[in-house]
């Protein structure tokens, strides 16, 4: 019921850890760093995805190398300020769009690029800005969101699965189109329970203005792990009949997990190009049922 890491996702992990660590001290210090790193890896469960182990990969950052639990602080509130400054004149692209709905998927994909983490070092508010322009020009699987539709036609419960801070933001908007459209919808966002990465939390919705109730997953896991969920958010995602899920690591956490959930995100590392058989940055929308 997930993407179990493998010896690709090792290999990224590793890479990407001992990239940020070696700069801030000696080879012997990276190496007892790596030994560390390994050992949570050898003593997690065999069938965990990569997002399982970050916030004990955190901890270890903060007591082997001083780094602050919330070191994308300032990243996340960057992220938040560029979709709050932009938010009115999206809306509009939106509300103008032939699909306003489509348009706000659209918007809310493109967000997904918003991540410090993933993309370290590659981030680029001025890529971002380029990409928006070309927001409504996405090819998406209409197939799939025409099934998204239909169900959000059919639906109660919607619930929002969300993923970076400032993508939050474009969440809102993709929202409100499909709370226009749906009006008998009841629209719950779901937020992580505390810091985790530069991963939105009850703070970042608050402050690009979410106008939707919230609840969070009640742990600092980045997606969605199942048995790891507060009480509020398991019952939210058993009642749900529509479940967004924003970004790969929800994927990572949640596939196979036989609720009726649509993913939404960008591709961003070489295992889902190999899944999905598309290059990086192919904006995706999949519903569980349907991975290969």
């Amino acid at each position: 019921m997930s993407f179990a890491m493998d010896d690709q996702c090792l290999l990224c992990y590793l890479r990407r850890n001992l990239d940020l660590v070696r700069p801030l001290g000696s080879t012997e210090k990276t190496m007892e760093f790596a030994r560390a790193l390994m050992a949570l890896v050898l003593k997690g469960p065999r069938e965990a995805a990569s997002p399982y182990f970050n916030p004990q990969v955190a901890d270890l950052l903060h007591e082997m190398y001083g780094l602050d639990l919330d070191r994308f602080r300032q990243e996340k509130l960057d992220s938040n300020r560029f979709v709050m400054a932009r938010l009115e004149q999206i809306r509009q692209k939106i509300a103008a769009a032939p699909d306003p709905v489509l348009a706000g998927l659209q918007f809310a994909i493109l967000g997904n690029y918003l991540d410090f983490s993933a993309l370290q070092g590659q981030v680029s508010f001025e890529k971002l800005e380029e990409m928006l322009e070309k927001a409504l020009e996405m090819p998406l699987d209409i197939g799939t969101f025409r099934s998204l539709t239909r169900d959000l036609k059919q639906g109660r419960r919607l619930l929002y699965l969300t993923d970076n801070a400032g993508e939050i933001g474009f969440d809102r908007l993709f929202a409100e189109a499909i709370a226009g459209a749906y009006p008998q919808l009841d629209i719950t966002f779901c937020v992580r329970g505390a810091i985790a990465q530069n991963d939105a939390t009850r703070e970042d919705a608050a402050q690009v203005g979410l106008p939707f109730p919230i609840i969070d997953n009640g742990n600092r896991i980045p997606g969605t792990q199942l048995d790891r969920l507060s009480r509020e958010a398991r019952e939210a995602l058993d009642a749900a009949d529509v479940i967004i899920a924003k970004g790969m690591a929800n994927v990572e956490t949640m596939f196979g997990c036989g609720k009726n959930v649509y993913y939404a995100f960008l591709i961003k590392c070489p295992r889902f190009e190999q899944k999905f058989h598309a290059p990086l940055f192919t904006p995706m929308l999949v519903k569980d049922g349907e991975l290969q």
